[in-house]
C-alpha cells in the first residue's frame, strides 16, 4: 500500500471512530443550586411546584438534573455563606427564594445565572435594571406584593367599614418588606385609615408587637411578605386570633395557616414559572435578556374557621368573590 492510500485509510478510520468516541463521553448533568430564606416546611408548596414544573419539562431529579438545597430561616446573615457553598459546587444556575436570598446570591457571583422567586421589587433592590431587560446575571418572577398593598387595604375596609386603624407587620431588615410598608401609606390615607407600624425583625418580638398593636387600638392587621413571617405563619395567625384582630395576608398559604384573608398570586404558578426560567437558561438563554415576569392571576382566600374563632362575620359581598373558602 502506497503512502497516499495509507493516509486515506487512516483518515477513514479516524472519522469512523469519532462518533463512537463522542458517544462514549458522559453527558454532563446540569446542576442547580436552590437557596431559600425561609424554612423548608414553609417553602414546601413552592418547592413542590418548582419540582413539578421541572418534571413537566422532562427533568428527572437524580437522573438528568441535580439540585442542591439550602434553606435558612434562623439567621439570614448565613445566606452569603450558603450562596458561596453552592457556587463552590459549580452549579449551572442559582435559584433563590425571597429578596434576601437573591441579594446574597448576587453579591456572591456575577457570572452564574440567578433565577429569583418571591421577590417584591427587583428594580429598587438592585437585582435588575428594568423588568424588560434585567441586565446582569439575575432574572425571574416578582410577586408584586407592594403593588397589591392598596388592594389588600381596600379588602379590609370593605370587610370592616368602621375600621380606622390598621397595624402593619413589616420588617426593616427585609428588602422586600420595606416597599410593601411604603406602598401602604397613600392607599391608607385615601381609605381614611391610620397605619400603626409593627416593625418586627425577630420571631421573639412578635408577642410584644401584637400586644402593642392592641394597645394602639388597631382594628386589624395586614401582614407583609417577609422571610421571618413566611416561616412563622401559624404563630402570627394565632397571635392575631388571640388579639382579636382580623388579619389580611399576601399569599394563600397564610390563609391555609390561619390568616383570616389572603390576596395575591398563586404559589404553584410561581414555582412552575421558576422551573421554566431554569430550563431556558440551561438551554442557552442569558438572564440579562429574559424579561422579569409579573403574575397576572390573583387569588382571594377566606378562612371561615378563623372568622368563627374571633366572632367575625365576612360580608357576603366579599365572601362571594373568594376563590377558596376554608371551612
Amino acid at each position: 500500500m502506497n503512502g497516499k492510500n495509507l493516509r486515506l485509510l487512516l483518515c477513514a478510520l479516524m472519522l469512523a471512530a469519532g462518533p463512537v468516541a463522542e458517544a462514549q463521553q458522559p453527558r454532563k448533568v446540569p446542576r442547580v443550586g436552590y437557596l431559600a430564606a425561609v424554612s423548608a416546611s414553609a417553602d414546601a408548596p413552592r418547592l413542590e411546584a418548582f419540582r413539578q414544573g421541572l418534571r413537566d419539562l422532562g427533568y428527572v431529579e437524580g437522573q438528568n438534573i441535580q439540585i442542591d438545597y439550602r434553606h435558612e430561616s434562623l439567621d439570614f446573615e448565613r445566606l452569603p455563606g450558603h450562596a458561596a457553598e453552592l457556587v463552590r459546587l459549580d452549579v449551572d444556575v442559582l435559584v433563590t427564594v425571597t429578596t434576601n436570598a437573591a441579594l446574597a446570591a448576587k453579591k456572591t457571583t456575577v457570572t452564574i445565572p440567578i433565577v429569583f422567586m418571591g421577590v417584591t421589587d427587583p428594580i429598587t433592590t438592585g437585582l435588575a435594571e428594568t423588568l424588560a431587560r434585567p441586565g446582569g446575571n439575575s432574572t425571574g418572577i416578582t410577586n408584586v406584593a407592594a403593588v397589591l398593598a392598596g388592594k389588600r387595604l381596600e379588602l379590609l375596609k370593605e370587610t370592616m367599614p368602621k375600621a380606622s386603624r390598621v397595624a402593619v407587620l413589616w420588617d426593616r431588615k427585609a428588602p422586600g418588606s420595606i416597599p410593601q410598608w411604603e406602598a401602604s401609606q397613600a392607599p391608607a390615607e385615601k381609605l381614611g385609615l391610620q397605619l400603626y407600624s409593627m416593625e418586627v425583625s425577630s420571631v421573639d418580638e412578635y408577642v410584644a408587637a401584637f400586644t402593642q398593636a392592641v394597645k394602639a387600638r388597631s382594628s386589624a392587621v395586614w401582614i407583609t411578605l417577609n422571610p421571618v413571617a413566611n416561616s412563622n405563619q401559624k404563630l402570627i395567625a394565632e397571635l392575631a386570633i388571640a388579639s382579636g384582630l382580623p388579619s389580611i395576608c399576601a399569599r394563600g398559604d397564610y390563609a391555609e395557616n390561619g390568616c383570616l384573608m389572603a390576596y395575591g398570586p398563586g404559589y404553584g404558578m410561581e414555582g412552575k414559572d421558576g422551573a421554566r426560567y431554569v430550563d431556558r437558561i440551561l438551554k442557552g438563554a442569558k438572564p440579562a435578556d429574559l424579561p422579569i415576569e409579573q403574575p397576572t392571576k390573583f387569588e382571594l382566600l377566606i378562612n371561615l374557621k378563623t372568622a368563627k374563632r374571633i366572632g367575625f362575620t365576612i360580608p357576603r359581598s366579599v365572601l362571594n368573590r373568594a376563590d377558596k373558602v376554608i371551612q
